[in-house]
């Protein structure tokens, strides 16, 4: 199991509801991804190349 202790919330998290995010954190094997606002339950993990096409995507739908 890939344990991370690097997570950092989203630049996008702004004023207001800013713990209504996600966090991410890397390894050299794993991408880690969890929600803000109950950071001790469980999270998911992704294999580098598979997360850098989702970021692509989701950048690319993302409201500007």
């Amino acid at each position: 199991m890939t344990t991370f202790d690097n997570w950092r919330k989203s630049s996008y998290s702004g004023e207001g509801d800013g713990n209504s995010c996600v966090e991410v954190a890397i390894s050299s094997s794993r991408v880690g991804v969890r929600d803000s606002k109950t950071p001790a339950r469980a999270f998911l993990t992704f294999p580098p190349e598979a997360f850098a096409p989702f970021l692509e995507d989701f950048k690319a739908d993302a409201p500007r």
